[in-house]
């Protein structure tokens, strides 16, 4: 499977809260091949921002030829995207990288604030028992009535505003929930968690990583991370070999 590079015209595009969007777009040679996990380069038409955007795919509408994504305005690109309206065509490049394999068994998702968007798609596809872990810094919840309509749902808010106080971890513990596999996406340190807990626990868990892109295709090397290899290390490149890494092969930072 290669990636496409197309010019994709926006379908619909709400602020879901303040400052994170939602934008369906019309690209059917993406969508005929994305799988959950996987992500998109967006370029801006503002030429004087050459490098392109990687965005997450959050949900995947093949029938109609459709691809979602769900984003935060963190910068100059993001906002040009957030100004995108009905019709409007955007250059888009994907899927790319290596998103979650599709397994049997009672799935635990768990993710964090701007990693939530990618664990939707996964949800609908997967077959089995899901339960959703979400974990946002207040009350400005998005996409959580979505979820539900695919899985069992507990959400963490930093604040305490709703659900658990504290992390997606202590919303796990605190439920009692289990399952027979983990995914994950969110911050490093969500992540780093998730990779310790699921070791304690003697369950797989698969998770993805999020690294700075420049080319988002894997010749750059600017995304590289170390991974264990034997007694020891090699480096992978996030774009390419992930973003989803099976989490006994990933080294963090402690």
């Amino acid at each position: 499977m290669s990636a496409k590079r197309c010019l994709a015209s926006v379908y619909e595009q709400q602020e879901l809260v303040p400052g994170i969007f939602s934008m369906w777009m019309l690209c059917k040679e993406i969508s005929d091949e994305a799988g959950p996990g996987q992500f998109l380069i967006l370029y801006c038409q503002d030429q004087s921002r050459k490098l392109g955007r990687p965005i997450s795919i959050c949900e995947i509408d093949r029938e109609n030829g459709r691809i979602r994504i769900v984003y935060r305005v963190a910068g100059k690109g993001t906002e040009e995207f957030s100004k995108l309206k009905c019709k409007d065509v955007i250059t888009v490049l994907g899927p790319l990288g290596n998103g979650y394999d599709i397994l049997p068994g009672r799935a635990l998702l768990t993710a964090g604030g701007i990693g939530i968007p990618p664990m939707l798609e996964l949800a609908k596809q997967l077959p089995g028992e899901v339960t959703v872990a979400l974990g946002y810094r207040d009350g400005s919840m998005f996409l959580k009535e979505e979820f539900e309509k695919y899985a069992k749902v507990v959400v963490a808010t930093e604040d305490g505003s709703f659900g658990t106080r504290g992390t997606v971890l202590d919303a796990i513990q605190t439920e009692g929930i289990t399952g027979d596999f983990i995914c994950a996406c969110g911050p490093k340190q969500m992540l780093f968690a998730l990779q310790r807990y699921a070791a304690k626990k003697e369950i797989s868990a698969f998770l993805s990583l999020e690294e700075k892109m420049a080319c988002g295709i894997g010749i750059c090397l600017g995304c590289a991370v170390p991974v264990r290899i034997g007694d020891g290390f090699t480096y992978k490149r996030v774009c390419k070999d992930g973003p989803v890494f099976n989490s006994k092969e990933i080294i963090f930072d402690e």
